[in-house]
């Protein structure tokens, strides 16, 4: 399975309307948390600001889409 994203683009959470936009920081590899093996490196550390923090999350890339940044005035 290739990768689907590449650090720096916006992705968003699939089928969450209030889910923060976010930025792709880098492709991990993820462990069973059963075997404590490595499973894949399909996994993605994202990053987002919430409230003025800065929040980071691991998401596997099927779960994620990719944002269009159509540019404009103000940037979110």
């Amino acid at each position: 399975m290739p990768r689907k994203f590449k650090p720096g683009e916006w992705v968003k959470r699939k089928g969450k309307i209030t889910a923060p936009k976010m930025v792709v920081l880098k492709y991990v590899l993820k462990k069973d948390p059963f075997l404590g093996s490595l499973i894949n490196d399909r996994y993605l550390e994202c990053v987002w600001y919430e409230n003025g923090e800065r929040q980071s999350e691991v998401f596997h890339q099927n779960n994620l889409i990719k944002m269009i940044d159509v540019g404009g005035l103000f940037k979110t």
